[in-house]
């Protein structure tokens, strides 16, 4: 089998149900595990390098607003690697290549691959899209073993924090201008001990203000910019804190948005696992400090 994944998530997925050998072609977020670099990049982003958040938020809502897409499919590449299947999404059109874009390249080029869509909306739902995935390439008995093991780590999570009142947390998705948490991220707070005071699981992420921010009153803030990594989110959050637009006092750290949270993959269950140090730090979990910074 030939695939070609256009989400960093699934790039990730494919690998560890050992399926990486059949991987041919990957985008230009691809960067985990590092074997993913050596594969042909089809998709790139449309948007200029070198952008503040305040512009890269302004450049996309005005592109979205014009019906421009934000990647460029090489459809070259596509036609050369001849996938047997394509894994793309339908979630967010900010996030991926949009499955549209996908069908009518292969339609133009004659290609017959198989289009799978993954579009998780909630933690349980990404579980269940490498169960899907693993059913479509053959490698169903390792998918299994995965969610086995990533639902055994959720439930020593919740086992050593069940005792413990909920902690009120935002977890920032972007932080120029702010947005609340949306998909899984809810869950995860949840999974992790916690009371996502802004977003819904399951729903978009959506922008706010800083006054409801501190309306909703949040014990914890944590900044998760989508597409970031983590030294990258801390500086980010530093600026938040500069601005003076949290109110003093409360605890803020940043993490690896890239690694464990805004990709819909095995590693979000890192993500909870971070969570839950930050949120309940005598429950016993240990923090990765690759995965977050304490900032204030």
């Amino acid at each position: 089998m030939r695939i070609v994944s256009l989400l960093p998530s699934a790039t990730e997925i494919l690998f560890a149900l050992g399926a990486g050998e059949d991987l041919v072609g990957v985008t230009f977020e691809c960067d985990f595990p590092p074997e993913a670099r050596s594969r042909r990049i089809v998709s790139t982003s449309t948007l200029p390098d070198g952008l503040t958040p305040a512009e890269i938020d302004e450049v996309v809502a005005a592109r979205m607003a014009a019906g421009e897409d934000l990647y460029r499919l090489d459809a070259s590449a596509l036609s050369d690697l001849d996938p047997d299947l394509v894994v793309t999404q339908d979630l967010c059109a900010v996030c991926a290549v949009d499955v549209s874009v996908v069908d009518d390249a292969l339609a133009y080029l004659g290609c017959r691959a198989e289009v799978l869509t993954l579009d998780p909306q909630t933690l349980d739902e990404v579980l269940a899209s490498v169960l899907t995935l693993g059913k479509h390439t053959g490698t169903e008995a390792a998918a299994d073993g995965l969610v086995d093991g990533l639902r055994a780590r959720l439930a020593s999570v919740a086992a050593a924090v069940a005792e413990r009142p909920p902690v009120p947390v935002l977890v920032l998705e972007w932080t120029d201008p702010p947005f609340t948490p949306g998909h899984w991220v809810p869950d995860m707070v949840e999974a992790a001990g916690g009371r996502s005071v802004l977003g819904a699981s399951g729903q978009r992420s959506v922008r706010t203000t800083w006054v409801e921010v501190a309306r909703a009153a949040p014990a914890l803030v944590v900044a998760a910019p989508c597409g970031f990594d983590l030294p990258t989110s801390a500086g980010l959050a530093r600026q938040v804190l500069k601005a003076g637009a949290l109110p003093p006092g409360i605890p803020v750290w940043a993490v690896d948005a890239n690694a464990s949270f805004a990709r819909p993959g095995p590693r979000l269950v890192e993500g909870v696992e971070a969570l839950a140090a930050l949120m309940h730090p005598d429950a016993g979990i240990p923090l990765d400090p690759a995965l977050a910074e304490r900032i204030a």
